[in-house]
């Protein structure tokens, strides 16, 4: 914890008068005031018919930051990374099961599941970030999640390996090679944020809250809402875009000050107005029809993170 130095001021107060009590039954005689209150102060003479004293004081203290401990389930940071590992991973295949047996028992709109899957495991998987510790291994250790995701998506979509459960959850049209084009950019743009910005960077935080947040709440909206398209591109409305730029840029600060209450950063007006940069700049990106020709999930990202190291 950052503390600061105190200093120590003494100030000498001198009073040209004598301490008198009142005695109610010699109203007319003073009697020398002796009262458990002088004890607090240190007379310089103490024949003296003029009291002098010494008052110790202390100057306002700084204002303490919150200071973040070196690891949070183990002393040790390397079995403290591979408990935050343990957990997450816990966290990450909890929601992705929660996602699959909603789509297997059609819950919800393929669409729809698809696209709760996509707002929640990256956000969720951000929150488990301030368990691993300030050592080296924490921001490799968790890139394992996703990197796993990486693999899965490479095996289901290359036809090695069947899972009907994760191919509904995730693809638009129930095609396992869907799986080699959104999802594994998903999976490999929450892997790079891990392993090369990590907790302490603002990029990370855009990266992932617009491809998370606003990527998929604006296929929501835009199809409840989107009536009003856009003239450069049919396929994107009014709706949908204001939504994207909404929710990335909320998700994003909300983020900022979620990581600033451990001191991996520090809110401010300043950094949110940068935030709030880049989601307007990804949300026109992603309007563009070659965003819809390439595939947003890969075009929001890097303009998040072009925009994001020009402004931060």
């Amino acid at each position: 914890m950052i503390c600061g130095s105190t200093t120590t001021t003494t100030t000498t107060f001198t009073f040209n008068s004598r301490f008198q009590r009142f005695d109610p039954l010699h109203p007319l005689k003073p009697s020398p005031l002796s009262t458990p209150f002088l004890s607090l102060f240190k007379p310089s003479s103490s024949s003296s018919s003029f009291s002098s004293f010494t008052l110790t004081t202390q100057p306002p203290q700084p204002r303490r930051k919150f200071a973040v401990p070196a690891t949070m389930l183990h002393q040790n940071p390397l079995l403290s990374d591979v408990c935050a590992l343990a957990v997450s991973g816990a966290v990450a295949f909890s929601f992705l099961r929660l996602w699959e047996e909603t789509a297997k028992r059609s819950l919800f709109d393929q669409k729809l599941n698809r696209k709760l899957v996509h707002i929640s495991i990256g956000l969720v998987f951000m929150l488990c970030w301030p368990l691993y510790s300030s050592d080296g291994w924490g921001p490799i250790l968790a890139s394992l999640i996703p990197g796993i995701n990486i693999i899965r998506m490479l095996v289901i979509g290359l036809g090695i390996y069947k899972d009907e459960a994760t191919v509904k959850s995730m693809s638009r049209f129930g095609d396992y090679r869907e799986l080699l084009k959104g999802p594994l950019y998903y999976a490999t743009t929450i892997t790079l944020a891990s392993i090369i910005y990590w907790r302490t960077s603002p990029i990370s935080i855009a990266a992932i809250c617009n491809l998370c947040a606003g990527d998929g709440l604006a296929d929501i909206v835009g199809r409840r809402f989107g009536n009003k398209k856009i003239p450069y591109n049919r396929n994107k409305s009014y709706a949908g875009s204001i939504a994207m730029a909404a929710a990335g840029f909320l998700a994003s600060v909300g983020y900022m000050y979620y990581f600033s209450l451990f001191g991996f950063m520090e809110g401010s007006l300043k950094l949110a107005l940068g935030f709030l940069i880049v989601s307007v700049v990804t949300t026109f990106v992603e309007s563009l029809p070659i965003s819809t020709e390439l595939d947003d999930n890969l075009t929001v990202p890097l303009t998040s993170v072009l925009v994001g190291s020009i402004i931060f």
